[in-house]
């Protein structure tokens, strides 16, 4: 009987029961998981996700030709996570062991909204990874597009500490700059269903449908469709993770007390305010406020800050009556 042997390697995508693994060869290889590891639904759930480094025991001499069992993962150096869907308070765990997270939204069709760039950036400042904002779709006609150009999207937002481009996945234009923006770094997609993500990613990657179809003859399923993250290494120093469009992101571990924290531009001029529990919305003395009517701060950001936190607030409000048996 051949000895297991203990063995790492990256996970590329998890499904309900499994993963797929790769090994340092470049081979994707099904990997099933220890009990132990598995929740009472059956499902792994946070305890393995895209990106982690699995340690695998393999009953074989070559753990690529026999069916590894994930018995653990090594600890992990940051995790970027949301509210699970669903009444109660959970996390969901995207994935692990970034560099930085890359929102794609798009200028037009649909047209650029604060709300979720905002939420994806505070989450990455919780979790402490760097971001960067892409505006898709910049080839459209200035009269079929917004009144507002990217540019100043873009400003607003690389004011705020976050790096922008402007791109288009359907002509190609600026996505050489993006890639580069890459180069080194394990990032992670993520952006609204109908911003056009999956055709940015196949023009930055050519060959994206052939890493695709590798993928699903692995786990069984059709076509390529973006119903879970997945990890792709199309070139060497290119780790590019793709997740589904979201309709949706709730934060987690941010509440409303603490959301200022996590925009970057509102830190030099925090503690400064008149009154320490300041909302940052109507109190006299408040320097953030000061800090937009100088042009410190964009309003935009301003804004959207004053809805996510009333949300948040809501939102809080709303669990403490859940736990305290009234709903």
């Amino acid at each position: 009987m051949t000895e297991a042997r203990t063995v790492t390697a990256d996970v590329v995508r998890v499904d309900f029961g499994g993963c797929l693994v790769k090994w340092t060869d470049g081979s994707l290889v099904r990997a099933r998981a220890r009990g132990k590891l598995m929740g009472e639904r059956k499902a792994l759930g946070n305890a393995v996700v895209v990106g982690d480094r699995a340690l695998l025991e393999t009953p074989g001499a070559d753990p690529a030709t026999s069916e590894p069992v994930i018995v653990g993962v090594e600890p992990r150096r940051n995790a970027f996570s949301r509210r699970a869907a669903g009444r109660q308070l959970a996390e969901q765990v995207v994935a692990a062991n970034l560099d930085q997270i890359v929102h794609v939204a798009s200028w037009a069709d649909p047209e650029f909204r604060p709300g979720l760039a905002d939420r994806i950036f505070c989450q990455a400042e919780h979790s402490g990874i760097a971001a960067r904002l892409v505006i898709n779709k910049v080839d459209l006609a200035e009269d079929a597009g917004p009144a507002e150009d990217p540019a100043s999207i873009l400003h607003d937002y690389e004011r705020a500490g976050y790096p922008g481009h402007a791109v288009s996945g359907r002509t190609g234009d600026g996505l050489a700059e993006l890639l580069e923006a890459c180069h080194g770094r394990r990032s992670l997609f993520v952006g609204h269903s109908g911003v056009g993500k999956s055709t940015l990613l196949a023009a930055m990657v050519p060959g994206l449908e052939l890493l695709a179809r590798q993928v699903n003859s692995k786990t069984g399923k059709g076509r390529h469709t973006t119903t879970a993250a997945w990890l792709l290494n199309p070139r060497p120093h290119v780790e590019l993770v793709d997740t589904p469009g979201v309709r949706s992101f709730g934060l987690w571990g941010i509440g409303p007390a603490d959301l200022d924290r996590s925009y970057p531009e509102f830190r030099p001029f925090l503690g400064r305010c008149r009154f320490m529990d300041c909302s940052h919305e109507r109190e006299p003395g408040c320097e953030i406020r000061r800090a937009v009517e100088r042009g410190e701060i964009a309003a935009r950001r301003h804004e959207s800050f004053l809805k996510l936190r009333a949300e948040l607030m809501h939102d809080q409000s709303q669990e403490r009556l859940r736990r305290g048996g009234w709903m």
